[in-house]
């Protein structure tokens, strides 16, 4: 996350210094691009590894500052997160071997973490979304505790003035008010860094654009989040919706979210990102930390640091992001992809950054300037689809056809980005390996996100989801072990093994469903009977007009009034209200934290067959004596087959 000596709140005078900062550290920016003084002819990479720590029933690990350390290793930093934590892999040249030096030093640096975690007994995932988190795994408790994370989060909720939501549609749907930024942490990313020269910037980046549909549909691995089967790349509706400051109004602005994809080619050089993003969105950190004037330090002959630009450059979430940097005393520019997900494997990230990296290589010359060719629209476009669909999009491509991304990586863009790999002069072995593992993945379309989807369905039917979500992850790590490419896998199953049967089942949210057909207060009764009776349900819950939980309606209440009343009230329209339990009276609620244990307990003592799950008011789930039958036949059926 960059620097760490920030303030989330500065006054108007500190506000206005900071921004004098800002644009005098473009203005010295300017002024090296227009004397050259911006490196060229120096082909650099880099990559940025963040990693998911987990424990028990593969929750969340909230001990990221105890692995760092216990690691005692510069390359490991903070994440968002307090179960997260990042690698940073150092710059390498563009040559040779640099693609399985890099593999052996991120597996290296891996297994250093994971033995590190094995003795506070957890473990280390390479995924996008962690498959077993939870919504209260993300509340303000698991932010890592340092200003800048806390000041980011202040900052992005005064200018929000609401909740964050989020709405995303894929198989399912999800639907979701949080209350901080953390939203953001569940994506977990491995970022990727190209050196460039400053003359040929806007063509580098206009390519990195159009290849960010293309590579993203080849490495999917976030379809899933709160057990909701979404995108094939979830972490890109998740992420521009946690951080997004706009609010809903009854006119149209063309507001731009602070995580995005871009608005336009760029036309000269990199200077119009940074400007772009100074213009549209606030600065939302300060510094404590005194700022040298930029051009002091290029008259004392020295590069500037140019640190008030790189401080609101890291608060600006573009998917293809401009990057100014330092690197054996040259100032440079870089492209930072961050379109990709961690996982399912160190050789799998490697794969994708050797296909990239090869494409925008060999795509300058294939392609040539890219926004002549194409409207930036369907760029954008093509990355929705790519993230939403994965192999399975469809993409509008520079000859105006709209082209199966499968058919266009197997036939045009391998061929491209291997050209671009043996002109780097890399090792002609690591060109064979790496994109022979794309290959093969897009070949039989299985990405990390479609391993994960196909494993679910292979489960189907068995267990609990949050048993299922438990062996998925457990598969995963297993695999990550072996070290095998994530289209060799086979789909992860249901076994005994993948977690406790305790761990499983310890919680209400675990066990609960989450599907129930509601009524309003003022609905017909009958209504109430028709839908126990199509549905076979013994319980309805009740809601009023704001969605609030206010009753719920038993089979035998039901029962008992018709009864009662029979022959009397047949004609009578009778509210749902007038039998309901009330939440206020007589209905038992519990919270989705809730321990199983203790939900079975108040079950039994007050002999009552159904407990609504409530969080803030509302309902979101149901625990019946149905539920607790499963799990015992489950248990039963466990234990006469073992």
């Amino acid at each position: 996350m960059g620097e760490q000596q920030v303030t989330g709140a500065p006054d108007p005078a500190d506000l206005r210094l900071f921004m004098k900062c800002l644009l005098n550290d473009v203005w010295a920016l300017e002024t090296m691009l227009r004397k050259g003084e911006i490196e060229s002819g120096v082909r650099r990479i880099g990559a940025e590894q963040e990693l998911v720590l987990v424990e028990g029933a593969y929750r969340p690990a909230m001990i990221n500052l105890k692995t760092l350390e216990a690691l005692n290793d510069p390359d490991f930093t903070t994440e968002l997160a307090r179960f997260n934590v990042e690698v940073n892999l150092p710059p390498l040249s563009l040559a040779g071997d640099c693609f399985n030096q890099y593999e052996n030093l991120l597996v290296e640096k891996v297994e250093n973490c994971r033995r590190v975690v094995n003795e506070m007994g957890a473990d280390v995932l390479l995924t996008g979304i962690l498959p077993t988190l939870r919504v209260q795994d993300i509340g303000l408790e698991a932010m890592t505790p340092m200003e800048r994370y806390r000041a980011l989060n202040d900052a992005l909720s005064r200018l929000r003035g609401d909740a964050y939501e989020l709405r995303i549609n894929g198989a399912d749907e999800l639907i979701l008010r949080h209350d901080s930024v953390m939203l953001e942490a569940v994506n977990t990313s491995f970022q990727i860094h190209l050196q460039v020269d400053p003359d040929q910037f806007a063509q580098a980046y206009n390519l990195a654009q159009l290849l960010a549909a293309p590579s993203l549909a080849s490495a999917t691995n976030s379809p899933l989040l709160f057990g909701r089967r979404l995108w094939k790349e979830t972490r890109v509706a998740v992420f521009q919706q946690a951080v997004d400051t706009r609010t809903s109004s009854y006119y149209l602005q063309d507001h731009t979210s602070r995580v995005h994809f871009g608005r336009r080619w760029v036309k000269k050089s990199a200077l119009e990102l940074f400007q772009e993003d100074i213009a549209r969105f606030r600065v939302l950190l300060g510094t404590n930390t005194p700022v040298t004037d930029p051009f002091e330090e290029m008259a004392a002959g020295r590069p500037p640091k140019l640190k008030a630009l790189q401080l609101h450059n890291s608060t600006v979430y573009r998917w293809n992001r401009a990057c100014y940097g330092i690197s054996e005393g040259k100032p440079h520019l870089r492209i930072e992809n961050r379109v990709l997900p961690a996982g399912p494997t160190i050789v799998d990230e490697i794969a994708n950054m050797a296909f990239w990296i090869g494409l925008m290589q060999g795509g300058m010359e294939a392609y040539g300037d890219v926004s002549e060719r194409l409207d930036f629209n369907h760029a954008r476009a093509n990355f929705v689809a790519a993230a939403r669909r994965g192999l399975g999009a469809q993409l509008t491509w520079l000859d105006g056809r709209t082209r199966p991304v499968q058919e266009l990586i197997l036939e045009e863009l391998l061929p491209i980005a291997r050209e671009g790999l043996s002109a780097a002069k890399i090792r002609q072995e690591d060109i064979d390996r790496y994109l022979g593992i794309i290959e093969a993945r897009v070949s039989n379309r299985q990405t990390g996100a479609d391993w994960q989807l196909a494993s679910l369905e292979v489960m189907k039917g068995r267990g609990t989801m949050s048993q299922q979500l438990c062996a998925l992850t457990a598969a995963s790590i297993a695999r990550q072990k072996e070290g095998s490419p994530g289209h060799e896998w086979l789909p992860a199953r249901l076994t005994a093994g993948a977690t406790s049967w305790k761990e499983a089942y310890m919680r209400v949210e675990q066990i609960m469903k989450t599907d129930a057909v509601t009524v309003n207060e003022e609905e017909l009764l009958e209504l109430v009977a028709r839908i126990m009776d199509w549905n076979n349900i013994r319980y309805v819950p009740v809601e009023d007009d704001k969605l609030k939980l206010v009753g719920l309606v038993s089979h035998r209440a039901l029962l008992r009034y018709l009864a009662r009343d029979v022959g009397v009230s047949a004609d009578r329209h009778i509210p749902v209200r007038q039998i309901m339990h009330k939440v206020e009276d007589d209905l038992f609620t519990i919270s989705p934290e809730t321990l199983t244990l203790d939900a079975l307990e108040l079950m039994r003592k007050h002999r009552v067959g159904c407990l609504p799950v409530i969080k803030d008011g509302r309902l979101v789930g149901m625990v019946t004596e149905r539920s607790f039958m499963t799990i015992a036949g489950q248990l039963l059926e466990q234990q006469l087959r073992s």
